[in-house]
């Protein structure tokens, strides 16, 4: 791969703002990177431009485990990484055939997919409003569907965050935990990815230093996701989750 820093201030602004909204995202709404994505893919190739965006979520979620790491459901995690780790397996086979457009339908199909199968187990209200001290038994048998997805999604185009949001609802996490509990599972899948990418050429020199230029806007979103997510209540947030998983799905099939 061959990035260009050749880009146009309007470019680079844009850019700038996705990183921004990266971390805001980290720490507030998960989810909503799907926004980022979609902005980095319309700047950059898409297929190139989750190479570029890698490392800036990798800080994104290094600054999310700093802000929420005692909140984390390890058991959860453990449950999904060996469904996780299939799940990239299969989006590193289908990356190397995949050209940009099969890239963006099968994302886009799958994030409106997870919403609407959320929207329609959330009918009926949650039971409780206590932080749940484990997943129900659905969630624990729904996690290797949702974490093959999720590895498929996120090593494709660094879009796990949607599936896996849609899976930590419906297991009936609240806020701190979810936030927890994504910023460790994301830390440790984005780590792991970076050998991957590397392989199939989507890193490199040219993509780091952009990277370089973009990754101090990650910290003012982080602080304000931090300022911001214990203003919002708690069904605020479920919806602020979903509508930013179905913008970004419908992102990535419309253009």
């Amino acid at each position: 791969m061959d990035i260009s820093l050749d880009v146009s201030l309007w470019e680079f602004a844009a850019l700038a703002a996705a990183a921004v909204l990266v971390g805001f995202s980290k720490t507030a709404v998960s989810g909503a990177n799907t926004v980022s994505l979609a902005v980095f893919a319309a700047v950059l190739p898409a297929r190139e431009s989750t190479g570029v965006l890698l490392p800036i979520l990798i800080a994104g979620d290094v600054l999310a485990v700093l802000t929420y790491r005692r909140h984390a459901h390890w058991p959860t995690l453990w449950r999904l990484f060996p469904a996780v780790a299939g799940g990239v397996v299969v989006g590193t086979v289908f990356l190397m055939w995949a050209d940009d457009a099969a890239v963006r339908t099968s994302i886009g199909a799958i994030l409106l997919l997870m919403a609407a199968v959320t929207l329609w187990r959330r009918r009926t209200p949650a039971a409780d409003e206590a932080e749940p001290s484990r997943p129900s038994r659905g969630a624990r048998l729904k996690a290797p569907s949702y974490g093959v997805l999720g590895g498929f999604t996120t090593m494709v185009a660094n879009a796990g965050g949607p599936v896996m949001s849609m899976y930590l609802l419906s297991a009936g996490f609240r806020k701190l935990s979810f936030l927890g509990t994504s910023a460790w599972f994301f830390l440790i899948v984005n780590t792991s990815k970076v050998p991957f990418s590397v392989g199939l050429g989507l890193i490199d020199a040219h993509s780091l230093l952009l990277d370089a230029a973009l990754v101090l806007f990650v910290v003012p979103g982080a602080l304000i996701g931090k300022a911001a997510v214990h203003r919002i209540n708690q069904r605020l947030f479920e919806q602020l989750v979903i509508g930013a998983t179905v913008l970004g799905g419908l992102q990535l099939l419309l253009r």
